[in-house]
C-alpha cells in the first residue's frame, strides 16, 4: 500500500494503516490507543475508544497527505470536544516529548559553542520555548474554554470574543524553528558536532512538520465547527 495514494477508510486493519505511514503512531499516542489490536479495523479501535471514525481518519489523512482538504460537513456538533481533547492531547505530546527532547539536543550542542554564538542560541531557544508556551496556554485558557462555553450553553450574553479572532492571531510558532534551521545549517561553525546537529536538525524538522498538521486540525476543523455552533446561538 502506497500512502501517497491510499486515502485511508475505517474498513482498513490500523495495522495496515500504520505500516503505510508510520508518523500516524504518535496519533495513537495522543489518544490513548493501546498497541496491541491485532487484526482489528479502524471502525473497531474507533469504536473500542469512543472515538468518531470520520474524525479519526480525517485526522490520520491531514498527517499523511500533503493536499488532503477535510470535509469538514461530515462531522457533527458531537465532534468538536473530540477535537479539543486531541488539541489538548497534542500540547501535551509537545511539551512532555518533542520540546524536552530538543532542548536537551541544543543544550549539549550549546556546550561546544564560543560565547557569542551561545548565547545567540540560548536567547533564540528560550524566545521560542516562551512562545511556544504562550501559544498553548493562550488555547488552553482562553479559546477551549471559550467552546466548552458554547457546548454548554453557558455562553455569556453578548460576549465580545469568536472563534475568527483565534483564527486572525493564529501566530505561526513553526516560523521560528525555520530560522533556527537556518542558524544551525548556515552560521554555526564546521568544527562543532556534525552528528549532533544533524539529529537536532532531524527533531527540528519532525516538530515543524507536527505543527503544521496540527494548525491544519484547528483552522480546517476546529475553526469551520465552531462558527457552525455560533450561528445557531445568535
Amino acid at each position: 500500500m502506497n500512502n501517497k495514494e491510499t486515502i485511508y477508510n475505517n474498513r482498513m486493519k490500523l495495522a495496515e494503516l500504520l505500516a503505510s505511514d508510520i508518523s500516524l503512531l504518535s496519533i495513537l499516542q495522543r489518544l490513548d490507543i493501546r498497541l496491541g489490536f491485532g487484526e482489528a479495523t479502524v471502525k473497531d479501535i474507533c469504536n473500542r475508544y469512543g472515538i468518531s471514525d470520520k474524525l479519526f481518519l480525517m485526522i490520520c489523512n491531514i498527517y499523511s497527505f500533503r493536499d488532503y482538504q477535510p470535509e469538514v460537513e461530515a462531522l457533527a456538533e458531537k465532534d468538536i470536544r473530540s477535537i479539543i481533547t486531541y488539541l489538548h492531547a497534542s500540547h501535551r505530546f509537545y511539551r512532555q516529548v518533542y520540546f524536552p527532547a530538543i532542548h536537551d539536543s541544543i543544550h549539549s550542542l550549546v556546550k561546544e559553542l564560543d560565547e557569542v554564538n551561545r548565547k545567540l542560541i540560548d536567547k533564540f531557544y528560550d524566545d521560542y520555548d516562551k512562545e511556544v508556551n504562550n501559544h498553548f496556554d493562550y488555547e488552553e485558557h482562553t479559546v477551549f474554554p471559550y467552546i466548552e462555553s458554547l457546548l454548554s450553553n453557558k455562553a455569556e450574553a453578548g460576549i465580545k470574543y469568536n472563534i475568527r479572532q483565534f483564527e486572525h492571531n493564529h501566530s505561526n510558532i513553526g516560523e521560528k524553528l525555520s530560522d533556527l534551521k537556518n542558524i544551525i545549517t548556515k552560521y554555526l561553525p564546521e568544527k562543532h558536532s556534525s552528528t549532533l546537529m544533524f539529529n537536532i536538525l532531524g527533531d527540528i524538522y519532525n516538530i515543524e512538520n507536527d505543527l503544521r498538521k496540527h494548525s491544519l486540525i484547528e483552522n480546517k476543523l476546529l475553526v469551520p465547527l465552531v462558527e457552525k455552533l455560533e450561528m445557531s446561538h445568535e
